[in-house]
C-alpha cells in the first residue's frame, strides 16, 4: 500500500500502542528503540556565563565546586596500575560529608613536569599516590614530595623491589609503554581477541545456538549487568555468552542442555534494579508520566521472582547477587568458581606465564 502525501512515515521509529504486551514493551526500551510521543516544544538555549578554567590535569577537568580531598595519581606509563590501586583502597572507606576527587596524570617522563604537579599538589593539599618505574624520577618525587610537605606514595617501588630480590636481577626501569619495548603477539593475545569478538555477538541471548561454545554463560534479567560483565571477563580472555531471564519468555532449550558448570545467574535488589531501569529509560527518552510497566515496583518484584525460581530448579547455577558490588568483584567471583570447578582444587592455576 502506498501513502498518501497526508501520511508521514518516520524510519527507524516503533510505535507504542495498547496492543503491545509487557515484553514488547521491555524489549523496545533494552534494544534502544524510540517510543513515539507528541512532540515537545524546545526550550530557549541558556548560555552560562563565562567562567575560567584553573588548572587541574591533563584531561583539563573542571575544578570541583564542593571542598574535598584531593587524590593525586601520577604514572610515567598508562596509569591504570596507580588508578587501580587507588580505586581498590576507596572501596575500604564509607565516605561521609567530604567528598573525595582523584587526578591521574599519565605519561610523567619529565622531570619539569613532575615538580610542576608536585607543586599543584602542596597548594590543593593533596595525596600524591605515583607509580613511576624510572627509578631517578620516583627519586626526584620522593625528595620533592619531602620538601613540600606533600603525603606521598609509591606504589610500585616495594613490589619491584622485592620481585627484583627474589629473581635475582634488576628491573629495567622503564614503563610497559616505552618506546623500544616490543612486545609480540602470542597466543594468548589473539586468544583473547577471539573472546571479546565471540562475546559481543553472543551479547543479549543472540546467537543461543552457539551456548555449548561459551566458556561462560550468564544469566539474568535485565539490567543486572549481564553486559558489561560479559565484556570485562573476555577481556581476560574468556568467551562468553550472556542470555536474558523475561517473564514470560521461555529461556532456550540449549541453555539447559550444555555443561550446568558454567552458567553463572545474576541477581539483585529490587530497589536497586528499579533505579536502574528508571535512568536506563529516561536516557533513551522514556519519561516518568508515560506508561510502562518495565520499571515498575510491581513488575520489577514478579520479574526477579520469576528469575530466581528458575534459578532455584537449576541448583547447579551458581547465584551472585550483585547489589553493590564492582563488575571487578563478581568476575573475581565467577572465575574462582569456574577454576575450582574446572581444576577441581581451590588452589588457583598459573593464570600466566611470562
Amino acid at each position: 500500500m502506498i501513502p498518501s502525501e497526508s501520511t508521514s512515515v518516520t524510519p527507524n521509529c516503533r510505535q507504542l500502542s495498547s496492543q503491545l504486551n509487557r515484553w514488547s514493551r521491555a524489549r523496545v526500551i533494552r534494544s534502544g528503540g524510540k517510543l513515539d510521543r507528541p512532540a515537545q516544544p524546545k526550550p530557549h538555549p541558556q548560555f552560562p556565563p563565562p567562567t575560567t578554567r584553573p588548572y587541574l590535569s591533563e584531561d583539563d577537568t573542571e575544578k570541583p565546586l564542593v571542598k574535598g580531598k584531593e587524590i593525586y595519581m601520577v604514572s610515567d606509563g598508562s596509569g591504570r596500575t596507580a588508578e587501580h590501586s587507588v580505586t581498590a583502597a576507596l572501596g575500604q572507606f564509607e565516605h561521609g560529608a567530604s567528598p573525595v576527587y582523584t587526578r591521574l596524570f599519565s605519561g610523567i617522563n619529565d622531570l619539569d613536569r613532575l615538580m610542576e604537579i608536585i607543586m599543584q599538589a602542596a597548594k590543593e593539599d593533596a595525596i600524591l599516590i605515583y607509580t613511576l618505574a624510572d627509578e631517578k624520577l620516583a627519586a626526584s618525587a620522593r625528595q620533592a614530595c619531602k620538601l613540600w610537605g606533600v603525603q606521598s606514595t609509591d606504589v610500585l617501588r616495594p613490589i619491584t623491589d622485592a620481585i627484583a630480590s627474589y629473581l635475582g636481577i634488576s628491573p629495567s626501569g622503564l614503563p610497559r609503554g616505552a618506546p623500544g619495548r616490543q612486545f609480540p603477539l602470542t597466543q594468548e593475545y589473539f586468544k583473547r581477541i577471539d573472546a571479546i569478538e565471540f562475546t559481543i555477538k553472543q551479547d543479549d541471548g543472540a546467537l543461543s545456538q552457539n551456548l555449548h561454545k561459551a566458556d561462560i554463560v550468564v544469566a539474568g534479567v535485565s539490567r543486572s549487568g549481564k553486559t558489561p560483565l560479559s565484556i570485562y571477563l573476555a577481556q581476560k580472555g574468556f568467551k562468553v555468552a550472556n542470555v536474558p531471564v523475561v517473564k514470560g519468555v521461555e529461556l532456550p532449550k540449549n541453555l539447559f542442555e550444555i555443561d550446568q558448570e558454567k552458567v553463572f545467574a545474576l541477581t539483585l535488589n529490587p530497589v536497586m534494579l528499579q533505579t536502574i531501569r528508571l535512568e536506563r529509560a529516561k536516557g533513551l527518552g522514556y519519561h516518568e508520566d508515560e506508561t510502562s510497566d518495565y520499571a515498575e515496583m510491581v513488575h520489577v518484584r514478579e520479574e526477579l521472582d520469576y528469575a530466581n525460581k528458575i534459578f532455584t530448579q537449576n541448583p547447579t547455577w551458581p547465584v551472585i547477587e550483585v547489589t553493590g558490588k564492582a563488575i571487578e568483584e563478581v568476575a573475581a567471583i565467577i572465575l574462582r568458581v569456574y577454576q575450582d570447578r574446572k581444576h577441581g582444587s581451590s588452589m588457583p592455576r598459573i593464570s600466566k606465564l611470562y
